[in-house]
Formats: C-alpha cells, sequence, structure tokens
C-alpha cells in the first residue's frame, strides 16, 4: 500500500486551509468599504481613494462632488486618503480633488450608480515645487536588506547584450550569480526562461539566509516580466552552427556531422492599453551531433558514425494585467516538449541498440501580487504541472551482449512516466519602523504514474568474441512482473522573517522554517535562520557579512518511486547460467534468482544542511567592487544504501530467501568548504558597451555516501565509505 495515500486526508485539509485563508486576507486589509442600503434604488455611495503617484494615501486631500443642480458637498481623506460619499442619488456628478503639493483634479464627470461605488484618484506631484533629496547614508545603504547593496539589477541596454538562445541566456546569467544560483521568472521556479523583449529587469539578490529560502543557495536570480505594454511589438532570431570547426574524434573514421538551428518569435502588446497586455512567444530548434560507435564483429571490425538527433519546441502565452500601479495579476501557459532519438547508440552498442525519448511538459502559472494597504504587500503564487515522458526502443528482439567486443539487439527500453504536480505559496509583507516582517505558506502536491519495463525479452552474455562464435553464452537473464507505480506525495512548509535596523551601520535579519514531508514520519524539521550585515568604518567601503541556517532537502520522489517498484514482489528475474542459444532455455541450469528489494529505514528522517558563513565587501574604486565568500556546509541525516541482507562469511545470507535488500537509512554525514570570490564592476557595468564579472571558487568536498540507493564497497564498514566528493 502506497504510504503517500495515508496522509492524503490532513494534508487536503492544510490545501483547504491555506485557499481560505487567502481569500480572507484581502478582505481583512483592504480599505473599509461602507454598505449603504439604497431606496428603492435611487440612493447610493460613492468612496473616493486618493493617492500620490507612487501609491500612497494622500491625507486631508479636499474632495468635492456637485450634482447637475448646484449642490455641492465637500470632504477631506482620512488617514488611509479615503472620503465617503453618503446618501446620493444616481447620476451624474462632477469631482474635484486638490492637495497641497499635488496638481489639482478639477471637474472630472463621474456616474453614480445604485450601490457602493468606488473611484481612485492619483494626484501627480506639482510642477512648481521645492525639492528636497532624501538619501541613505553610505553605511546604511550597504546594510540595508532590502537596499541596492543586496540586489544588483541589470538595466535594458545589459539585457540587450545577453545571448538570444534561451539556453545559453540561462547559462550566462548562473555565471553571473555564482555558483547554486537559483533562477525564478515572477517568483516561480523550473519552466522556460521569457524572451528579453518581454524581461522588465533582472534581478541578483544576496540573502542566503532568508527563511523563504528552501535551498541553500548564496544567489538567488529574480526575473520580472514587463506589464501594461502601450504598443504591439514583434521579435524574431535566428541561430545556425555546424560541424565546420570541430576536429575529428580520435576513434572515428571522419568528421561527424553536427547541425543546430534554432528559431524564436515573440508578440507582445496591449489588450487593455496600459491595463491588459498579451504576450505570445514560440523557440525551438533542430539539432543532431554524432556519435562513434568502434566494435569488433564476427565478420570483421565496424567502426562508423551515427546522427544523435533532438528537436524542441516552446510555446508559451501569458496574459499580464495591472490592477494598481503596483498591483498586478498574471496567468501564463507554457508547453514545452522535446524529441530526441538514437539514445544508446556508441561505442560497442550498434545502431539496433538505439531508444528515442518523447517529453511534454504542460505549465500553468497564476500569480497576484500587490499591497493590501500602505504597509502590506501580499504575494499569492499557483503553478501546475503536469508532465509526461515515454521512451520506446527501436528493437524488442533479444539483448547480445558480447564483451570488450559488440551489443546488438534491443535496448528493451519501455516506459510512461505521468508526473502532476501543483504548487501552492502565499508570502506575506508587513513592514514597521526598525523591523521589515514576511511570512509565508508553502504546499506541494504531487502525483506520480510509471510503467517502466526493462530487459523483457531477455539479455545473453557472452565472454568474448570467439565465445559467441561458439554459441556459448554464459548467462541468460530476464525480468518478469508488474513494473507499474502509483504513488501521490505531499509537501508542506512555512517560514516567518524579520530583517531589523539595529543601528545605521547594523542589520540583522532572523528566521524560521519548517517543512513537513508525507513520506517521512519525521515532523520536526524546524530550520532556524540568522545573517547580520555590519559596515564598521565610516567611508561605508567596507561591508561584512555573515550568517548561519539549516535548510532541509525533500525525500526526493525518483528514490521513494524505486523503493515500491522494487520491492520483492512486482519483479522478477531470472538467471539461466550456461543457456542455450537462441533458446536460452534448451539446456543449461535455469534458477530463479531471490528477489532483492529496496525499503526505507523506519526511523528515516529528512536530511539537512547546516551553512555558515562569513565574507567581506570592499569598494575598490569607484567602479570596481570585490566580494569574497568563505562557506562551511556540515550534511547530517544524508541518505545512503545499506545491504542489511549482505552474506556473512561462512554464514552466508541472513534471509536466504531474499537478495540484496538495500535499505535507505538517513546516517551518512558530508562536509564541504569553500571560498568564493567575485570581482565586478559596480552593478555588472564597465562603460557603455562592455559589462562582465569574475567569479572563481576553490571547494574541498568530503562525503560519506554516493546517494540514497549506492551501496558501500564493505556493508560491516561504512566509516570506509568516507572520501573526496
Amino acid at each position: 500500500m502506497c504510504r503517500g495515500y495515508s496522509d492524503a486526508r490532513p494534508q487536503a485539509r492544510i490545501l483547504v486551509l491555506l485557499l481560505v485563508l487567502h481569500i480572507a486576507i484581502g478582505p481583512i486589509f483592504a480599505p473599509a468599504q461602507a454598505q449603504t442600503a439604497t431606496n428603492g434604488g435611487v440612493e447610493s455611495s460613492m468612496l473616493v481613494n486618493v493617492l500620490d503617484p507612487n501609491g500612497a494615501a494622500l491625507v486631508s486631500a479636499r474632495v468635492r462632488l456637485s450634482d447637475g443642480h448646484g449642490q455641492e458637498r465637500t470632504l477631506d481623506t482620512n488617514s488611509r486618503g479615503e472620503a465617503l460619499f453618503n446618501r446620493l442619488k444616481t447620476g451624474k456628478y462632477r469631482l474635484q480633488v486638490e492637495a497641497a503639493g499635488f496638481e489639482p483634479l478639477s471637474m472630472k464627470e463621474v456616474a453614480v450608480e445604485a450601490g457602493v461605488n468606488h473611484l481612485q484618484v492619483n494626484l501627480e506631484v506639482s510642477s512648481i515645487k521645492e525639492e528636497v533629496k532624501v538619501s541613505q547614508e553610505r553605511r546604511e545603504e550597504a546594510t540595508d536588506p532590502h537596499g541596492t547593496a543586496f540586489t544588483t539589477v541589470l538595466t535594458e541596454e545589459q539585457l540587450a547584450q545577453l545571448p538570444d538562445d534561451p539556453e545559453e541566456f540561462s547559462q550566462v546569467l548562473r555565471e553571473m550569480a555564482g555558483p547554486g544560483a537559483i533562477i525564478r521568472v515572477n517568483g516561480f521556479s523550473g519552466g522556460k526562461l521569457p524572451p528579453k523583449s518581454q524581461i522588465r529587469e533582472i534581478r541578483f539578490r544576496l540573502n542566503p539566509y532568508a527563511a523563504e529560502n528552501h535551498v541553500a543557495s548564496n544567489v538567488a536570480v529574480d526575473i520580472y516580466t514587463k506589464p501594461g505594454l502601450d504598443n504591439w511589438h514583434g521579435t524574431f532570431n535566428f541561430g545556425f552552427r555546424d560541424e565546420s570547426l570541430n576536429a575529428r574524434p580520435a576513434f572515428a573514421p571522419r568528421r561527424g556531422p553536427e547541425q543546430y538551428r534554432r528559431t524564436g518569435v515573440s508578440l507582445d502588446g496591449p489588450i487593455w492599453r496600459n491595463r491588459t497586455s498579451l504576450f505570445l512567444n514560440l523557440d525551438g530548434h533542430r539539432s543532431f551531433d554524432s556519435q562513434t560507435i568502434v566494435a569488433a564483429l564476427p565478420e570483421g571490425n565496424f567502426n562508423s558514425l551515427v546522427p544523435v538527433p533532438s528537436n524542441t519546441l516552446n510555446l508559451s502565452a501569458r496574459i499580464e494585467h495591472t490592477l494598481t500601479k503596483y498591483h498586478t495579476l498574471r496567468a501564463e501557459y507554457q508547453r514545452n516538449a522535446l524529441r530526441q532519438d538514437n539514445l544508446g547508440v556508441g561505442n560497442f552498442d550498434l545502431p539496433e541498440r538505439a531508444y528515442g525519448r518523447n517529453q511534454a511538459e504542460h505549465l500553468f502559472r497564476l500569480s497576484d501580487t500587490g499591497p493590501l494597504s500602505q504597509r502590506t504587500v501580499n504575494e499569492f503564487l499557483l503553478q501546475a504541472r503536469w508532465l509526461q515522458v515515454d521512451q520506446r526502443s527501436l528493437d524488442d528482439s533479444p539483448a547480445i551482449l558480447v564483451l570488450n567486443a559488440f551489443n546488438r539487439g534491443g535496448a528493451q527500453i519501455n516506459s510512461t512516466r505521468h508526473t502532476r504536480e501543483l504548487e501552492i505559496a502565499d508570502n506575506f509583507d508587513l513592514a514597521l519602523r526598525n523591523h521589515s516582517l514576511r511570512a509565508g505558506l508553502l504546499f506541494e502536491a504531487d502525483s506520480y504514474n510509471s510503467d517502466e519495463r526493462r530487459n523483457y525479452a531477455g539479455t545473453f552474455t557472452f565472454a568474448n568474441l570467439d565465445a559467441f562464435r561458439r554459441s556459448r553464452p554464459t548467462t541468460f537473464t530476464q525480468r518478469t512482473g508488474d513494473p507499474s507505480v502509483n504513488f501521490n506525495q505531499y509537501q508542506f512548509g512555512w517560514y516567518l522573517q524579520d530583517d531589523i535596523r539595529l543601528r545605521k551601520n547594523l542589520s540583522l535579519n532572523l528566521g524560521m522554517r519548517q517543512e513537513i514531508q508525507t513520506q517521512l514520519d519525521d515532523r520536526n524539521n524546524i530550520a532556524p535562520r540568522a545573517g547580520l550585515a555590519w559596515s564598521p568604518f565610516a567611508d561605508g567601503k567596507t561591508t561584512i557579512r555573515a550568517g548561519t541556517g539549516i535548510f532541509y532537502q525533500w525525500f526526493d520522489a525518483n528514490v521513494y518511486e524505486q523503493a515500491l517498484r522494487v520491492n520483492g514482489q512486482r519483479e522478477r528475474d531470472i538467471v539461466v547460467q550456461n543457456p542455450g542459444f537462441p533458446n536460452p532455455f534448451d539446456g543449461g541450469r535455469q534458477l530463479t534468482l531471490a528477489p532483492s528489494r529496496i525499503q526505507q529505514d523506519p526511523r528515516l528522517s529528512m536530511p539537512y544542511i547546516w551553512q555558515a558563513s562569513l565574507g567581506v565587501e570592499r569598494q575598490l574604486s569607484k567602479t570596481l567592487l570585490l566580494r569574497t565568500n568563505y562557506f562551511y556546509q556540515r550534511g547530517l541525516h544524508q541518505l545512503r544504501g545499506r545491504n542489511i541482507n549482505a552474506p556473512l562469511e561462512g554464514l552466508g545470507r541472513p534471509d536466504p530467501l531474499s537478495g540484496n535488500v538495500t535499505e535507505i537509512e538517513s546516517s551518512a554525514n558530508s562536509w564541504l568548504h569553500m571560498l568564493n570570490l567575485n570581482l565586478s564592476p559596480s552593478h555588472y557595468q564597465f562603460g557603455k558597451r562592455l559589462f562582465w564579472v569574475v567569479n572563481y571558487s576553490l571547494a574541498r568536498s568530503i562525503s560519506e555516501a554516493d546517494g540514497p540507493l549506492s551501496l558501500p564497497a564493505d556493508n560491516f564498514n561504512l566509516r570506509a565509505e568516507r572520501g573526496p566528493s
């Protein structure tokens, strides 16, 4: 029985609670709206909200409302910038708004309908005014978690210099950010990046110990798209390369053909000018390279090149609606398709060993981001993902493996995998005097359905080419049984974070995060975080950053899937020693191996990383910035496999009815020391047409395990597994 189903009801209740909380948040923080009863449908009310160009409320603004009979009513706005006119008759009115220091709004005609009417007025700053420039002290700016010292923004000119190819574009961003960078688009991870023409800005955020982060990463790259375009735009780009500058591979008879053709088309423009925009994008590539086959066949040596084609087609459509100047609603759909052929061919594997892969991903995203009041901002994110991966062999005949000579016959890989993922997140920000509070919830519900058939027609293994000529295989293996697996997985997390301004040159951020997963009984996964930024000198050119925190790691769904599939009951491996050929059961000794299985340790805990770092940032000159960071990571409760049914010397297996029993344990450790140097011009800019960044990392890593399914060399001496990784 799949353990994922046992926890489905509590997680479903959590999902319902999250949705109810999000629906409830809006009314709680939204400006109060009076409910005025109508008298026969002729009396109404008008709520006028007066804001400045930045969306802040204007207090004591004078609002006048007059009807067609010369009757005028005047009110001043309250602390929320609101003026409420009650007991109005339906019809046409004229509105006039005035505020000191702002251009007045004079005699605007408005229509009052039955019920409650709401009108927002944004006043522009007066053209004749006294300017007072307010700026942060340099040391205060260097330690502000929400300022430029923690965030670097690429300008439009710098964006234009980046590659047009989406894959190269993503790679360049990762190189600029440094090791372990996370890339998000409008708050979402995964999927394809939008074309450059649709990007408003790219921010590199340096805040590794923020409680909102699930992964331990030094830099996060946030990409924001453009809302509210006023004109239609279109772009077209094309790229091409081939093997002209390649060298001939050492074992190939000639230089192999290679080609890459990429095409991209985008169209974007307003549906409702300066309010609602539509963005369409299509990009794809058709490419192939060559794999070299070097084999020794009975009739002689075989040396050839086989093309390996790959085709992608990515489609995306996005609608962005600007509710207010700082409030945006987005909906996006992506379809990303990939087809690859002639996989598994090369070296000793002949062309008939090929198999193909088809992959189709559908992605739907919905987000609502904007202020709820002058001090509060809410961000709601929903992402649904459907992924289907099909693999099919070119040939289904039995495989023939002749060691150090050639491999022919079918690859015998037929599988279909369906993945459905739902992610819901909500982030809430509250600004107080010296505190910036941020809290959030995350809920993920995933469903997996896979059917993976391998070696279903069997495999003959020959010791050498001479044994093949004499039709003397050493073994024949075949896998039988039911390979289908279905399960659900649920994940939940919450966090609370407080960025505190202690002094002008000193800031402290404290946070806590908890994460829970259905496949593990471990629930006490509290992850405290702390970070500090200090600018000790009066010139503000030197900033010291330090921090520490715990980061939990999800138990991977693929590992849990293997534990369900290889449970000793679904599938069996048949082995025939010294079989006949081509009929393996004509002679030889047939035996069915005792089934092996993979299982979880009942005490399995969620693995986590404890990270600490110390860094110094120095402004070397007006345009040159040097960052140095030392990171230490200690991995605890890391996953590894151990064969608990390994044979004992002179006694055999503890359970003779079972084969290898790989138990997944959370008993391994890891250590990482890393020094990272980052040298760049301020704001990644040098001159008008050149910008650059240099990253250098020196690291030393020690680990006690290669992975949750990898068995140690000696199951009775796990300490011997410790070594460089």
